[in-house]
């Protein structure tokens, strides 16, 4: 599954992998299941996405200033990719993050989506054991070049249907990226 959304971002939003009711039948990340209704409605709430949901590839949905991907591009068996597959993927999600050069915030979900992400950008090796962020929901850290990373609990089932990510700690993710975006001089390179 390729990722989605606006070449000029400068918010990227990485997360696990496609759904196998979702992305993995639509073609587009968190598209057609639950955690994308939390995404989009999200996005929407905050300015990045002209609607609220996403149900299908033709549905009309433009992301504006936001790029999707997912650290991993095949539905892993039980939603949990192995570290073998996360390997393998990573070379596509480093290609993405070439091809996407205005980004100055990283919204990971979950902590293989913040891995990944770290480790396809770069920053595992680079930080070390002692310097490298340290993964919770909405730990923030501006990395040595001026990116802002935010961490969240993935929007998944079987963390909004147990209260572990409620729609408050949801919206205070979005806020934080918004305003690191819109005021703490992450602007676009030129």
């Amino acid at each position: 599954m390729p990722g989605f959304g606006d070449p000029e971002a400068r918010l990227l939003i990485v997360g696990l992998a496609p759904g196998a009711h979702g992305s993995n039948r639509t073609g587009r990340p968190f598209t057609g299941d639950a955690s994308g209704d939390w995404l989009y409605e999200g996005l929407h709430r905050y300015g990045w996405a002209n609607r609220p949901v996403s149900r299908s590839r033709d549905d009309g949905l433009v992301l504006s200033d936001c790029y999707i991907t997912a650290a991993a591009r095949c539905a892993p068996p039980d939603n949990r990719p192995t570290p073998e597959e996360l390997e393998r993927c990573r070379p596509y999600l480093q290609a993405e993050l070439e091809l996407l050069p205005a980004v100055r915030g990283v919204l990971a979900l979950g902590r293989i989506g913040w891995e990944s992400w770290l480790r396809a950008a770069g920053w595992w090796e680079r930080l070390g054991v002692r310097g490298r962020p340290r993964f919770g929901h909405g730990e923030e850290t501006v990395l040595p070049d001026g990116t802002i990373l935010v961490a969240s609990y993935h929007p998944s089932r079987q963390n909004t249907n147990t209260g572990r990510l409620t729609r408050e700690m949801w919206y205070a993710v979005f806020e934080r990226v918004r305003h690191h975006l819109d005021t703490a001089g992450l602007t676009s390179p030129a």
